[in-house]
């Protein structure tokens, strides 16, 4: 740089700039003009800072994953402060993204070392593994083996994951096939008793409590295989089979009882016959002597013999027919036992834990499926809630129509119950108009909206009595059972709410 350019001012540099362009004939442009001062001025200047266009990039530069978060932040930074060091410094970070990091020694190191399985992941798949198990069977000594070997691995101090992922995925082959073998077995088991029960039904259509039972194991055993289902069935078949044992004693006593009176009988007629056949032949006697006879003396004698033979047959013939005639009737009393005990077990099989009306379970039942059902809420810590519901204003109903139509509003009710409620929960008959519902794994608000829905689905499904629309109500109270000891406290808890809904207007659910 010049002195002379030192002692100009740049308005004075401007000036001498203007004037050259005129001069030297150039179009008055940005780079003309720059060209000319940094000339005259003897230095070079510094480029303006593209502050702008740098912006109008970044609005279009990816911020999507944190790393490139972080440097569309740097680079904000960079044009903010006309930084060109920062702005090439981002730049490069931009280029290394997606590329591989540049490993360190220390790096190197840390990834040679094996990782370990965490503690906690390690005992939970060995827990995977002994549960699945008993599922898969005693036959496949070697899959135990596997399961034993991997179940040690896991519950080592810190297994290498390269061995639990070798042993896990052998094990896991092994599964394979043996769970597809056990479903094959369950599929076959299962068609094979349905079979069998089919056979009983075909066979007992005489009998009707045992076609009960025929038809109710053929129902249980229809897929999907339900272990509440099965519980009820059994409870069914153990008070039948108690009943059946029962009665198979009276019937075999009744059975003995015939046998004497039918021994009794034959007896009697053998001794009829044998009193007929010396009757017959003291009349063939006393006739041959009645034909020998000379003199009417000789005559009246045989003839007192003949009426006196008489007169004993008459008197055997007579005590014979009224010891038939009590036969008779031991017999047609030991009929009409052996046809009761019958009934007796018929109404065993079909309604040892039903409602006869309705079909739903009686109070028996329904004790029977809340201790059940108690018991695996407890056993799995799951909810359990109970429902008591009241048709509302039934009494009306009976006055008003019958009580033959009233029977029907009930069996209406139960029918729209079991249809809208879920498989699993169970209605029962309380007593009268009552009725009670099991709802396992619920919890008190969603039982209260599964009693509500129940409404909803009585007000679209009507009742019809002669082509009128009775509308059928009910007031419900819901409560949840807390515990073993608490199953009592919950019915009673239940029927509060109940009243509390009658009182408040009715067609009411009132969680207690």
């Amino acid at each position: 740089m010049t002195m002379a350019a030192l002692s100009r001012s740049p308005s004075e540099i401007a000036r001498e700039t203007l004037k050259q362009l005129a001069l030297r004939r150039l179009s008055p442009t940005p780079d003309h003009y720059l060209a000319l001062y940094d000339e005259i001025a003897g230095v070079p200047s510094t480029p303006a800072f593209p502050s702008t266009p740098l912006r109008a990039i970044l609005r279009v530069l990816p911020a999507q994953t944190p790393a490139q978060k972080r440097l569309l932040t740097a680079l904000d930074k960079a044009v903010e402060e006309q930084s060109w060091a920062q702005m090439q410094s981002t730049l490069v970070g931009y280029a290394n993204l997606g590329l591989a990091p540049v490993v360190t020694a220390d790096q190197e190191l840390a990834q040679a070392a094996p990782t370990r399985l965490p503690e906690r992941l390690a005992e939970n798949l060995a827990r995977l593994v002994d549960n699945t198990l008993p599922a898969l069977g005693e036959d496949d000594a070697r899959l135990h083996e596997m399961a034993q070997q991997l179940c040690e691995l896991l519950r080592t101090h810190d297994p290498l994951p390269a061995d639990v992922e070798r042993l896990l995925a052998d094990f896991s082959h092994r599964v394979s096939f043996t769970a597809q073998d056990q479903a094959a077995i369950r599929s076959t088991l299962l068609a094979l008793l349905r079979l069998v029960f089919e056979n009983i039904a075909a066979l007992c259509i005489d009998d009707a409590w045992l076609y009960g039972q025929a038809q109710s194991l053929l129902e249980a055993s229809q897929p999907p295989l339900q272990l509440r289902r099965l519980d009820g069935v059994a409870q069914r078949l153990k008070d039948v089979i108690h009943k059946q044992t029962e009665a198979r004693e009276h019937t075999v006593r009744a059975q003995a009882q015939m046998r004497e009176l039918l021994a009794s009988f034959i007896e009697r007629l053998a001794r009829m016959d044998e009193s007929s056949s010396s009757y017959h032949q003291q009349l063939e006697q006393c006739a041959e002597r009645i034909s020998q006879a000379q003199r009417l003396e000789d005559i009246a004698p045989l003839l007192e013999e003949v009426i006196g033979a008489t007169r004993a047959m008459a008197l055997s013939t007579r005590v014979a027919l009224g010891e038939l005639q009590d036969l008779r009737s031991h017999a047609d009393a030991r009929h009409a036992e052996i046809d009761q005990l019958r009934q007796e077990l018929d109404r065993a099989s079909n309604l040892a834990r039903h409602d006869p009306l309705t079909g739903s379970l009686n109070r028996k039942g329904f004790d029977e499926a809340l201790e059940r059902e108690v018991a695996r809420a407890l056993r799995q810590d799951r909810p359990l809630c109970v429902a008591l519901l009241d048709l509302d204003d039934f009494k009306a109903i009976n006055d008003r129509l019958g009580h033959a139509v009233g029977d029907q509003a009930l069996v209406h009710l139960a029918q729209v119950a079991r249809d809208a409620l879920r498989p699993h929960d169970q209605l029962a008959r309380y007593g009268g108009e009552e009725f009670v519902i099991l709802l396992p794994d619920t919890e008190l608000d969603e039982a209260a909206q599964i009693m509500r829905r129940l409404q909803r689905a009585l007000t679209t499904r009507f009742f019809l009595q002669q082509g009128e629309r009775v509308l059928i109500t009910f007031s419900a109270g819901v409560a949840q059972v807390r515990g073993d000891a608490d199953v009592s406290d919950a019915v009673r808890r239940a029927d509060q709410g109940m009243y509390l809904a009658k009182r408040s207007g009715k067609n009411r659910v009132v969680a207690a």
